[in-house]
């Protein structure tokens, strides 16, 4: 089976560009993509949370154009405005769309990605110009246009619907798909403390509380970030969601997720087996103190 789509789930505020060559991936602190001569996709979907917007459901852009440093991504303006009126997607502001960072930082990552195939397949092209010839193809990441899709504070129905929704074109091998999303936001002025002690009780910890110093903040929370992957990489948006509920575990990106999931699920019974897989885990810091806090960042792909 070959990687169909790719789920980023790493920092909605990352910096960097990352240096790929073919095959892996040159800094191990960024996102995971691989290279491969397969990668030439007909659009790119990009799901991320709303962190500024109250959104009940889920929204699209009104931009033609995506500015990176690099250079401009393409929206695709036809699919966009097909799936607003048949999913009933609200539309985001120009000032809704700028602010939205979880949306933002990936485009870079993406144009470059683009970018790299598309001179890996020009090249192989100039090798095989006496054999054959493509026409239509475009040396440039505009001929991949993107379709941004914003997923707000939804519940098992609601993702489980847009799931639906989407489980067609996760069908079409074509389409490559992003999540973004950080893990745990651990520390009062995230208003998640929760501590789980390796016997699996918990409790919210306070500027008075004691900490065991056989076993620091930072382990507990590594602990309920491997929880929460082991459910997506269970495949079961069901089991996702129930261990979200029990640890609170604050997942920025976890509504998005959980539309994935849903797609996922829906999507197998047309094609196959839908298969998670985490590749790297690290945070911002190590917490120690109750006055300490950390943002946790995590990279894997899926295979269908």
């Amino acid at each position: 089976m070959q990687a169909r789509w790719i789920l980023v789930l790493r920092a909605c505020c990352c910096m960097g560009l990352q240096e790929c060559r073919l095959g892996e991936c040159v800094c191990p602190h960024l996102p995971v993509v691989y290279v491969t001569a397969h990668m030439c996709r007909k659009r790119v979907f990009l799901l991320g949370p709303s962190h500024h917007w109250g959104l009940p459901g889920a929204a699209t852009t009104a931009c033609s154009e995506y500015g990176t440093p690099l250079g401009n991504l393409t929206v695709d303006t036809e699919l966009v405005d097909t799936i607003r009126k048949q999913w009933n997607l609200k539309t985001m502001s120009r000032q809704q769309d700028e602010d939205e960072h979880s949306l933002e930082m990936h485009l870079p990552y993406i144009y470059k990605m683009l970018l790299l195939c598309a001179c890996l397949l020009l090249y192989l092209l100039v090798i095989l110009t006496f054999c054959s010839h493509n026409p239509s193809f475009k040396s440039d990441s505009s001929s991949v246009p993107l379709v941004p899709i914003l997923v707000g504070s939804t519940n098992a129905s609601i993702e489980s619907d847009l799931g639906s929704k989407l489980a067609p074109y996760l069908a079409d091998p074509s389409n490559l798909f992003v999540i973004s999303s950080d893990f745990c936001h651990w520390g009062s002025r995230f208003r998640y403390t929760y501590y789980q002690l390796p016997d699996g009780s918990a409790k919210e910890l306070r500027s008075s509380s004691q900490v065991q110093k056989s076993y620091p903040i930072h382990e507990s929370i590594k602990a309920v970030d491997f929880e929460s992957m082991d459910a997506v990489e269970s495949g079961e948006h069901r089991q996702f969601l129930e261990q979200l509920q029990e640890t609170g575990n604050t997942v920025c990106g976890r509504h998005p997720i959980g539309v994935f999931m849903a797609a996922v699920e829906q999507a197998n019974g047309l094609q196959g087996e839908g298969k998670f897989k985490f590749l790297r885990y690290e945070r911002s810091s190590d917490v120690v103190s109750v006055r300490d806090s950390s943002v946790s960042y995590a990279s894997a792909f899926a295979v269908l």
